[in-house]
């Protein structure tokens, strides 16, 4: 699905957000490890991300042919911010009204409400495309992103403890949160 290209001001800056664009391969794949080096509430370590620019273009390919799913890339100022995402469930009828979301945010650009309006865009067109409900995975210790998401409605439905080991030794749950919509 193609994102229309968005245009605002906010705290001063100006931000664009807009769909992938397939040259844009190798970028994503640099603010991925990049990214998961900021933080410890991403998916993996960076030395793990192996994508090849080749697999990063299906996946931009695929999010902008699909009708259930959605990239949204953000730029501030011009310069490349994060991402969010859905992708809708597949395999059985029984799966089909859930979205999956996703967001990461270079740390410089986390704190002045781009999150929240990436969110409320990719939530909007969620609702859109007729998903009933929006889930997400935020990772224990989280605290600004599950304010964040529940001021946006979401609610936590579960937790799987220590589902995150660290290469330090240390653990962090996994909270599951979800987001009706009818």
């Amino acid at each position: 699905m193609i994102f229309d290209e968005e245009r605002f001001e906010l705290d001063g800056k100006e931000i664009l957000l807009r769909s992938a664009r397939e040259d844009e391969a190798d970028m994503l794949i640099d603010y991925l490890k990049t990214v998961s080096g900021e933080t410890r509430f991403l998916m993996c370590e960076p030395d793990e991300i192996r994508f090849t620019t080749e697999e990063e273009i299906k996946f931009i390919r695929e999010h902008n042919e699909s009708e259930d799913k959605l990239l949204i890339l953000a730029f501030v100022d011009g310069e490349y911010a994060g991402n969010c995402s859905f992708e809708g469930e597949t395999g059985t009828r029984r799966k089909k009204h859930r979205a999956g979301i996703g967001i990461a945010l270079f740390l410089k650009y986390t704190g002045f409400g781009l999150g929240r309006h990436m969110l409320d865009a990719l939530l909007k067109k969620a609702r859109e495309r007729g998903f009933e409900q929006a889930e997400l995975t935020v990772v224990g210790g989280n605290d600004r992103a599950y304010h964040l998401y529940e001021s946006l409605g979401f609610k936590e439905c579960g937790r799987i403890s220590d589902a995150n080991r660290y290469d330090d030794g240390t653990y962090s749950d996994d909270i599951l949160m979800v987001k009706k919509f009818r």
